[in-house]
């Protein structure tokens, strides 16, 4: 984990991807959308979505996935996939 604790998620939902930036007891969380359902935005793309948010993936950090269901407890339920990594705000000066 990182120092700051931070965590980004990424899912699509309502045929969007969308990405996110995790900050509990806040109201609203930062967060970038992509304006396509596919393909799944690339490392690179997330890298660029993160930092317009003045965050960065934290050193020795990677995206993992798991599944879910668009169904609490409906094995024929749609599979909704979610990736998440360990983030950290960018180094002051480095904002977009």
């Amino acid at each position: 984990m990182s120092a700051s604790g931070l965590r980004a998620q990424m899912a699509n939902s309502r045929g969007l991807w969308r990405v996110y930036v995790v900050l509990f007891g806040e109201v609203e969380w930062p967060t970038f959308e992509w304006e396509r359902a596919e393909p799944v935005p690339t490392l690179a793309e997330r890298a660029q979505a993160l930092a317009r948010l003045g965050y960065e993936v934290a050193p020795e950090c990677c995206w993992e996935w798991t599944e879910d269901s668009e169904v609490l407890g409906d094995p024929a339920s749609r599979v909704k996939l979610i990736a998440a990594a360990q983030v950290q705000p960018l180094p002051d000066g480095d904002t977009p």
